[in-house]
């Protein structure tokens, strides 16, 4: 079985080393993950990463390689390694649903158990929630900006291999309607599109040979990229080769807005009136605001959202907040937190959130944020990839236009 318990730092393992040295690994901890801001101008967070993590979890196992590389590098004393070898994360953890929206301060994980397991999972925790919540968050706001057009994730080249499939299934659950990773199609189901590039083009004597062999490959419906060489004359040659049952037509470069516009009276005039014009290169969603007069039928982007509108992660933290059902803070400047385990709910027409030291009743017109994801051992049966989609269109549906979250609560003002 692959191991993910080597996914994390060196001083999770030497806490863990010293409270069990101290007789304190046992005591009962709380965790919680929060951010203490959003990016400048952001209305809303979106998490993302939930199942992924639930997959490394329960994949959160000291084998025997990892326990002999251990040994070997001094990390550990010896009790601690036989500590490991039987570790299994005993605690439970409690969480919004993935695709929930959040703000600076929401208690959007929540890990309870002995302190020496707890404290295992920060790094694992923080690592894959920061990435996916950063790319799922862009993802949202490129969807938006696009109004209603599909939009192709396609930033596999601009990040880490394995960081692309996670940023594949993040964009995904934001609202992208496929991606060009196809180890995201094979792993998380995410639907794979995908034609030609220049290099294609560029590979044939010349540009109506590179479509010819297209269309006889993939068929008419094909796009057919136009930019190469003259874009005008790309568009003719297109439909010349491909018929009016062209499927679109793709352009990489230049003014996008005019040529987006160029393009679909020019493929008007030429009979292929059902042919799709496609628009990629460096897009982000500013700039798909500034192209929602234009007559595109669909995008794709790349660096922007995987690397999450500049912003690669987003800025949670693990922070301890109680000790044995006792609250525990910090007064760093800056970086104070508020003690005790938190509750959350959400007040969507009003755009707030509740945050709360005590778990009370449903404030009115209120719905609960958490719910447990792990227990006794292993994950709870939970929604898969296309729900969590289909729910995250709608928390942000019932969020009112331009309304920015807000925390409330008498925890509001931690972290």
């Amino acid at each position: 079985m692959r191991s993910s318990a080597l996914y994390t730092d060196h001083y999770e393992l030497t806490m863990l080393d010293a409270a069990l040295h101290a007789g304190t690994a046992g005591e009962r901890a709380t965790f919680e993950v929060f951010s203490r801001s959003l990016p400048p101008g952001r209305r809303y967070g979106v998490l993302g990463g939930l199942g992924r993590l639930l997959d490394e979890l329960e994949s959160f196992r000291f084998g025997d390689a990892e326990l002999a590389w251990l040994a070997e590098q001094r990390v550990v004393s010896g009790p601690t390694l036989e500590w490991l070898s039987r570790f299994r994360f005993t605690g439970t953890v409690d969480a919004y649903a993935e695709g929930e929206l959040y703000t600076a301060g929401s208690p959007v994980l929540t890990v309870e158990g002995p302190f020496g397991e707890a404290v295992l999972l920060e790094t694992l925790v923080l690592s894959i929630l920061n990435h996916d919540s950063a790319v799922a968050a862009a993802a949202s706001l490129i969807v938006a900006a696009a109004h209603g057009r599909p939009v192709i994730e396609m930033g596999s080249r601009r990040t880490d291999a394995e960081a692309a499939v996670a940023a594949a299934r993040a964009a995904y659950l934001g609202g992208f309607v496929s991606t060009s990773n196809l180890e995201a199609g094979r792993r998380y189901g995410v639907p794979t599109a995908g034609t030609a590039a220049h290099a294609f083009v560029l590979s044939f004597p010349d540009e109506r040979s590179a479509f010819a062999a297209q269309v006889a490959a993939l068929g008419p419906s094909t796009t057919l990229l136009v930019d190469t060489y003259d874009t005008e004359l790309g568009i003719r040659r297109a439909v010349q080769v491909a018929g009016h049952d062209l499927g679109g037509v793709r352009i990489d470069s230049g003014d996008l807005a005019a040529w987006a516009r160029e393009a679909r009276s020019l493929l008007d005039s030429l009979g292929a009136t059902a042919t799709r014009v496609i628009l990629t290169g460096d897009l982000d969603d500013r700039s798909l605001e500034v192209l929602a007069g234009c007559p595109a039928d669909g995008y794709g982007v790349g660096t922007s959202v995987v690397t999450g509108l500049g912003y690669p992660t987003a800025g949670f933290i693990y922070k301890l907040v109680a000790i044995e059902g006792r609250p525990v803070y910090k007064r760093s400047p800056g970086k104070a937190t508020v003690g005790g385990r938190k509750w959350a709910w959400r007040a969507a027409a009003r755009g707030e959130e509740i945050v709360c030291t005590a778990p009370g009743p449903a404030p009115d017109g209120a719905r609960p944020l958490q719910s447990r994801v792990w227990a006794a051992g292993s994950r709870r049966p939970g929604p898969t990839l296309e729900e969590s989609r289909a729910f995250h269109a709608g928390v942000v549906a019932e969020l009112p236009a331009s309304v920015e979250l807000t925390l409330v609560g008498d925890a509001a003002s931690g972290g």
